[in-house]
């Protein structure tokens, strides 16, 4: 599995997902659990995650919805 974006922000992630979705990528959310463990000092981020022969379609749909992938 390849990662798409990492944030700390649910609502950007939940967003991300479902833009995904509708392109018919399916995307995970890692670290949600070790990301709440940790508290309010965010300084664990979540990760989306996309098979990785989905990754650079992934990438291209998030940019074109204009969110920020890293890379």
């Amino acid at each position: 599995m390849e990662e798409v974006l990492r944030t700390n922000d649910p609502v950007l992630l939940s967003f991300a997902q479902s833009v995904l979705k509708d392109a018919g990528i399916e995307a995970l959310i890692f670290d949600t659990h070790t990301s709440a463990i940790e508290g309010t000092i965010s300084a664990i981020q979540r990760r989306l995650m996309v098979i990785d022969d989905d990754a650079e379609e992934a990438r291209k749909v998030l940019s074109e919805a204009e969110l920020n992938t890293g890379g």
